[in-house]
């Protein structure tokens, strides 16, 4: 019985991860259609996209936290009075989704 039920736990953990998994995936293909949209590769690159006037952020995401990236996408301003960068207007879900993105750039 006990066997049974530790086993339960395993595979109601292992659907949960792979739905939350799904998720981040989404949100990250959300993202990267945002960077695209909103223009961001005319400044920064990614790999080989892009323009390199602004900072690569090829590997953003294993320097700064997904937290981190929300606060700067919302006010650049905020996080650093002397940034370059513009505050661009998105909306909450496009920040959480960019930000997602971001932070998954390795």
């Amino acid at each position: 019985m006990i066997a049974r039920c530790a086993l339960l736990v395993v595979a109601v953990c292992s659907l949960v991860a792979c739905a939350q998994a799904q998720d981040r995936g989404a949100l990250e293909a959300r993202g990267r259609e945002v960077f695209r949209d909103q223009g961001c590769h005319g400044c920064h690159t990614v790999g080989a996209m892009g323009t390199p006037i602004a900072t690569d952020l090829s590997r953003i995401g294993a320097k700064r936290d997904r937290a981190f990236l929300a606060r700067w996408l919302r006010d650049p301003s905020l996080q650093r009075p002397t940034a370059h960068m513009p505050k661009i207007q998105l909306s909450e879900a496009e920040v959480e989704a960019l930000a997602t993105y971001l932070g998954s750039l390795r």
